[in-house]
């Protein structure tokens, strides 16, 4: 019997589908649910997504969240996520550029630890799509 994993984030459901398996980060370190896993509640930590079908292996990237198993459906509600096939190396490369540059400059001056956080929310997303991307070769 297959798992129903759904993605969502605040502004739609990004991805439900059903699957074999899923891999994914939490606070806890790394879990993989297979069907029938026991009921959990989690906190999702930004990073990659290793979703599999039969012999198939698809990559997310994902933003910090929480997870919920019950029965055999996997809910994740995240403020971010991507298909890393959606996009190119260049582009990663320049997030990951982008959020190290805007983190460094944040901790130089005098923002709150609310901004600090969400910048810092933001690198480890582009390093989660590309560490997620090169999983994927």
């Amino acid at each position: 019997m297959p798992l129903l994993l759904e993605i969502v984030t605040p502004d739609a459901k990004v991805f439900s589908e059903t699957v074999d398996a899923v891999g994914l980060p939490t606070s806890e370190g790394r879990m993989h649910i297979l069907p029938h896993h026991v009921p959990i509640i989690a906190k999702l930590k930004a990073g990659e997504i290793k979703v599999h079908r039969g012999k198939e292996i698809e990559m997310l990237a994902v933003g910090s969240g929480f997870i919920e198993v019950y029965g055999d459906k996997v809910s994740i509600l995240t403020d971010q996520a991507i298909n890393v096939e959606e996009i190119d190396d260049t582009e990663i490369e320049e997030a990951v550029k982008r959020a190290k540059e805007a983190l460094e400059e944040g901790k130089k001056s005098n923002i709150d630890a609310a901004e600090i956080d969400r910048l810092e929310a933001e690198a480890r997303f582009a390093f989660a799509k590309q560490v997620a991307r090169a999983k994927m070769r």
